[in-house]
C-alpha cells in the first residue's frame, strides 16, 4: 500500500474545516456597503436655482453624513452619495431638508421611494431625485441692503459724494457687514464675497472698455471734428434741425451697434459741434442719450435688455423689429419735439451769425488727421459691428467681439496700450459699474428684488391687461431706480411664468412690456442705463458734469411720455 505524504493530507483537513462560502467569496466580492445617490435642484418660488444652499438628510430620523459636504452650485443643483449598510435602504426613511440663509429652512421631506436600483459587482446602488423650492424670510440682511441701496441713491441724487465713491462705499460696506455680524449671526449676512464677484457682469465692463480704446484710437484720426463739420454743413446752421439730425443718427446707430458705443462715439462730435456755436454741450448730450435708448430698444442687439430678453425668451432679431421699432419711431419723433422745445433757448442763443464763414472755417479745422489710421480703424470697426450682429449665431459675447476689434486695432495701429489705458479709459465709470453690481447683488441675495416680483405676479390676477400694465411700468420705473440690467434679469423668470399661467396672453406681449419698459424706463434717471453713466463719466471729464438731479429733471418727463407711448402700442396693437 503507498503511503500518502503528511502534506496532502494538512492540506485535506484545512479544506474540511474552512467554511463552505469562503471559496465562493474568494471569486465574488463580499457586500459591505449600499450607496445612494441623490441629487435635485434647489430653487426659489420663481424656478431660479439657488446657489450655496446646503443639503442634509437624515435616516429614520437620524443625520447621515454624505461623502462631502453637499451644497448647490451656481445653478442650485447639487448630488450627494450616501453609504448605508447592507439591506437597510428599502425598509428605511430617508428625510431631506435645506437650508440657506436669507430663506427659510425647508422642514424635512420622506424621500417616498427610489427611481431606479442597479447591481455593481457586490454593491447596490440606489438613484434618486429631490427637488426643493425654498421661499424668502425677512432678515436684518434684507434690510440693511435695502437701506444701503436707498442712501447709495440718495448720495448720488443729492450730490453728496462722488457717484463712484458712493457706490464704492454702498459696496464695501454690504461686505464689511456681511463678514463681520454675519460671521456670527448669518441672518446678517447679505452676501459672499465670490457672490459679489459673480454679480459683477464682466461681460458689460470689457465690453465698455474695448469700445473705449476704439473710440480712443478713432480720435487720433480726426474723423470725430470732420463728422461735427458735417453735420453743421448739412444743418447749414439751423442748430434746430441739427439737433434733430443728431438724435436720429444717435437712434439708428444705437439700433444697429449699441446705445453704448454709441454714445461712445457720438459724445465727441457733440462736443466738438456745441463748442463750435458756444453752447452747453448738455443741450445736445442730452436729447442724444435719450434717443440713443430709444433706438437701442427697436432690436435684438440695441440695448442689453433685449440681448437678454431674447436669448432667454427664444426671440429673434426680426421679431423684435417687426414689433418694437415702430412704436420707438414714434416715440424718437415726440421726444425730438420735446428737447427742442425744452433746450431752445439754449439753441437760440447759437453763435450762428455768419453761416457761409462758420463752414468755411469748419472745413478748414476739422479736418481727417490721419488717413492711414481712419482706414484701419474703420476696417477694425466694421468688423466689430459685424460680430456685434452675427455674435448671437456665434454663440459670442458682445465683449469678445469689441475685445478682438480693440486688441487689432492696437497692433496695427502703433498706438501705445499703457497710453491708451492711462488717457481713455474711463476708469471711474467702470468701477461705477462694479460696485453697482455688487450692491444690486446684495439687494438680490436678501430677497428685496423678488419681493417686488413677486408683488407683481400676485397683483396681475390673471388678467392680461393688468399683466402687461404692471410688467412695463414696474419694469420702467425699477429700471430707473435699479438698473434695468439686473431688474431684467430679475423679471425674466417672473414674465416666463406669466406668459404660460395667464389666459390669454399671447404674441410674445409681456417679453415686448418687459423690453420697452426696461429700456426706455432706463432713461429716467442718470444710473438708469449703462449709455447715461458713460455719457456722464465723459461729458464730466470734457468740463460739463451731468448731476444727478439735472438729468432727472430733464429726462424724466420724457420717458414717462415713451411709456405711456408703449403702453397705448401693446394695448391696442399687440393684445
Amino acid at each position: 500500500m503507498r503511503r500518502i505524504h503528511p502534506l496532502w493530507i494538512a492540506l485535506l483537513i484545512f479544506a474540511f474545516l474552512l467554511p463552505s462560502g469562503a471559496v465562493f467569496a474568494a471569486n465574488t466580492p463580499a457586500r459591505t456597503t449600499d450607496t445612494l445617490i441623490v441629487s435635485g435642484t434647489i430653487s426659489d418660488a420663481q424656478g431660479r436655482g439657488i446657489s450655496d444652499a446646503r443639503v442634509h438628510f437624515l435616516l429614520n430620523g437620524k443625520p447621515v453624513a454624505a461623502q462631502e459636504q453637499v451644497v448647490t452650485d451656481n445653478g442650485g443643483t447639487y448630488e450627494a452619495k450616501l453609504q448605508f449598510a447592507p439591506g437597510q435602504l428599502p425598509d428605511a426613511q430617508l428625510q431631506v431638508s435645506v437650508e440657506r440663509r436669507a430663506y427659510r429652512s425647508s422642514h424635512p421631506v420622506i424621500l417616498s421611494r427610489l427611481l431606479e436600483e442597479r447591481i455593481d459587482g457586490g454593491s447596490r446602488h440606489y438613484l434618486a431625485h429631490f427637488s426643493v423650492t425654498l421661499q424668502r424670510t425677512l432678515s436684518p440682511a434684507l434690510w440693511i441692503a435695502a437701506a444701503v441701496l436707498l442712501a447709495v441713491y440718495a448720495f448720488i441724487a443729492l450730490e453728496l459724494l462722488h457717484r463712484t465713491l458712493a457706490a464704492m462705499v454702498g459696496a464695501s460696506l454690504l461686505l464689511f457687514v456681511s463678514y463681520t455680524f454675519g460671521t456670527f449671526d448669518s441672518s446678517y449676512r447679505i452676501l459672499t464675497f465670490d457672490e459679489a464677484m459673480r454679480a459683477i457682469d464682466n461681460n458689460v465692463i470689457f465690453l465698455l472698455m474695448a469700445m473705449m480704446i476704439i473710440v480712443g484710437v478713432l480720435k487720433r484720426t480726426g474723423i470725430f471734428q470732420w463728422m461735427a463739420y458735417k453735420s453743421f454743413q448739412i444743418a447749414r446752421g439751423n442748430i434746430y434741425i441739427l439737433a434733430v439730425l443728431l438724435m436720429f443718427v444717435t437712434a439708428v446707430t444705437s439700433a444697429f451697434l449699441d446705445n453704448v458705443t454709441t454714445m461712445l462715439l457720438i459724445i465727441p462730435v457733440s462736443i466738438e459741434i456745441a463748442l463750435a456755436l458756444k453752447i452747453s454741450p448738455l443741450a445736445l448730450l442730452m436729447p442724444e442719450v435719450f434717443a440713443s435708448n430709444v433706438g437701442g430698444t427697436a432690436t435684438l442687439i440695441g440695448d442689453p435688455p433685449n440681448i437678454m430678453i431674447g436669448s432667454y425668451a427664444g426671440l429673434s432679431f426680426v421679431q423684435f423689429v417687426e414689433h418694437l421699432a415702430l412704436v420707438c419711431a414714434i416715440g424718437l419723433v415726440v421726444t425730438s419735439v420735446y428737447f427742442v422745445f425744452w433746450y431752445r433757448k439754449s439753441y437760440m442763443a447759437a453763435k450762428v451769425s455768419d453761416v457761409p464763414a462758420m463752414i468755411a472755417r469748419l472745413r478748414d479745422e476739422y479736418r481727417i488727421t490721419d488717413k492711414s489710421l481712419l482706414i484701419k480703424s474703420g476696417g477694425v470697426l466694421a468688423f466689430t459691428i459685424l460680430l456685434f450682429i452675427f455674435h448671437g449665431s456665434l454663440h459670442m459675447e458682445p465683449s469678445i467681439a469689441a475685445m478682438a476689434g480693440a486688441s487689432l486695432l492696437l497692433v496695427i495701429s502703433g498706438v501705445h496700450i499703457v497710453e491708451m489705458i492711462e488717457q481713455e479709459i474711463e476708469w471711474p465709470t467702470l468701477i461705477f459699474f462694479m460696485m453697482l453690481f455688487i450692491i444690486v447683488a446684495g439687494a438680490e441675495q436678501t430677497g428685496l428684488i423678488q419681493i417686488v416680483a413677486n408683488w407683481v405676479r400676485e397683483a396681475s390676477a390673471g388678467s392680461p391687461v393688468i399683466a402687461v400694465l404692471l410688467v412695463l411700468w414696474v419694469s420702467a420705473i425699477f429700471s430707473a431706480i435699479i438698473d434695468n440690467i439686473p431688474f431684467t434679469a430679475t423679471m425674466l423668470p417672473i414674465v416666463a411664468y406669466l406668459t404660460t399661467s395667464i389666459p390669454g396672453i399671447h404674441n410674445n406681449v409681456l417679453w415686448w412690456a418687459l423690453s420697452l419698459g426696461a429700456c426706455l424706463g432706463g432713461n429716467g434717471t442718470l444710473i438708469g442705463a449703462s449709455a447715461n453713466v458713460v455719457t456722464a463719466g465723459m461729458a464730466e471729464k470734457a468740463g460739463c458734469p451731468i448731476s444727478f438731479m439735472e438729468y432727472l429733471r430733464v429726462a424724466f418727463v420724457p420717458m414717462l411720455i415713451t411709456v405711456t407711448l408703449a403702453m397705448v402700442w401693446l394695448l391696442t396693437f399687440e393684445m
